[in-house]
């Protein structure tokens, strides 16, 4: 905890400094009728694929609003910049949104280490009224004191989605899980999430092991496997990346270990999935059996909502992206990132819509405050209002079969 306190009031200072430093510096002129948005994020690295289908999603969304007109005249400008899924850079990228773009606010940032690296400036430049919406992560820095009341989530969080796993997988009998995590505030977080609720059900972590940020598909993890399966478990929960959680199950099930492997939102399930179906057919071997995965938007398959019905549309007419991500990158038709972004894009539209009469930052509170029971077309509505800095809690569970992703509707064909 003193590790962690320092580590942030090292960054308070940095960011101070920063701040300093780059103040007396003219703001980028912004064009008229157009609201900027700052996005640092992943588009390179072994979590890059992620951050572009990200980013992929809210953009098809956003180009549509401006071509429509926007609201009032007001369109929307989001400006990426690649952090690479390390904290320096995006603090680093953070900084120049703030004091050299004059960004309107920051917007779907990736990744707990990095979301919660620029924490401290949110407090730094809070008389500016700066505020970031929608990040992708469930982690609790960004929903706790003392830095929530300057982060907007509009998904779930770890902590319920761990819950929802645990909870699901104690009822079929299989009660001593272990887990499987990336060795930062991430892959803690979930952890953290894990241990609270199989408190609540008088038991513990069977066998835990972790692993380094940034670790790649190519990466052996037969030693965690014989770590975690030396207590004999009958479920794994993974806090992972899709490369690491992937390359952890290939080393399971070689090894022989059948027994279900669950893992939570962040690690982009589609990309996982892709690189193990590439395995299969490769070496023979089956790695996509046994898959649990919690999402926390409706599945991009179900056709009846209406917000899976429009970003289909949108997305098989969006071309754009970011950065390249590297060889052998080629963009998916839907995925649960891409259409978690989408979501954010539309939120960010209502949230212009609301405040078009008078386009401050100030006024950012008030317009999340006015937010309540939203129906942007997912089954479920959008509540922020008063005193909540997140607007869903529904948590979804997926399995793999054929290939594709299922919703888990008896739970007890997990049974032991």
């Amino acid at each position: 905890m003193l590790k962690k306190l320092k580590c942030l009031f090292v960054a308070g200072v940095f960011g101070l400094l920063a701040c300093c430093l780059l103040s007396a510096r003219p703001c980028l002129a912004r064009e008229p009728g157009e609201l900027v948005f700052g996005m640092s994020a992943p588009f390179t690295g072994v979590n890059g694929e992620m951050g572009i289908e990200f980013y992929r999603g809210l953009m098809a969304y956003i180009e549509h609003f401006n071509r429509d007109g926007g609201a009032s005249g007001w369109t929307i400008r989001v400006l990426p910049a690649n952090d690479g899924y390390n904290p320096q850079p995006c603090f680093t990228n953070t900084v120049e949104f703030i004091s050299r773009d004059d960004v309107f606010a920051l917007f779907s940032y990736v990744g707990t280490p990095t979301v919660a690296h620029i924490l401290p400036l949110l407090q730094i430049f809070s008389q500016r009224h700066t505020y970031l919406l929608f990040p992708l992560t469930g982690a609790q820095p960004m929903r706790t004191e003392p830095f929530g009341r300057h982060v907007y989530n509009l998904r779930a969080s770890y902590f319920q989605e761990t819950a929802g796993l645990v909870d699901n997988l104690m009822g079929v009998g299989r009660r001593r899980i272990a887990v499987f995590y990336q060795n930062d505030a991430y892959g803690r977080t979930g952890w953290d999430g894990v241990r609270r609720a199989l408190e609540r059900h008088g038991e513990r972590i069977a066998s835990e092991a972790a692993y380094a940020r940034g670790d790649s598909f190519d990466h052996d993890f037969s030693a965690e496997v014989d770590l975690i399966m030396a207590a004999r478990p009958n479920a794994v929960i993974c806090i992972g990346t899709y490369a690491s959680q992937g390359a952890f199950i290939r080393a399971m099930r070689d090894k022989g270990h059948d027994i279900p492997v669950a893992g939570v939102s962040f690690s982009d399930s589609d990309k996982m999935v892709e690189l193990l179906m590439l395995e299969e057919r490769r070496s023979g071997r089956r790695y996509t059996d046994n898959l649990i995965c919690s999402q926390v938007v409706p599945c991009y398959e179900d056709t009846s909502l209406p917000a899976v019905r429009f970003y289909r549309e949108l997305m098989d007419s969006y071309r754009g992206a970011p950065l390249a991500a590297g060889q052998g990158y080629s963009p998916r038709r839907f995925s649960y990132v891409s259409f978690e972004g989408f979501l954010n894009g539309v939120m960010l539209g209502e949230i212009v819509r609301r405040m078009a009469d008078d386009p401050r930052r100030g006024r950012i509170p008030e317009v999340m405050e006015s937010i309540i029971d939203l129906d942007i077309g997912i089954g479920v509505n959008v509540n922020f209002g008063p005193g909540r800095q997140q607007g869903l809690d529904a948590v979804y569970f997926t399995t793999v079969v054929d290939g594709h992703f299922q919703p888990i509707r008896d739970w007890t064909e997990w049974r032991e």
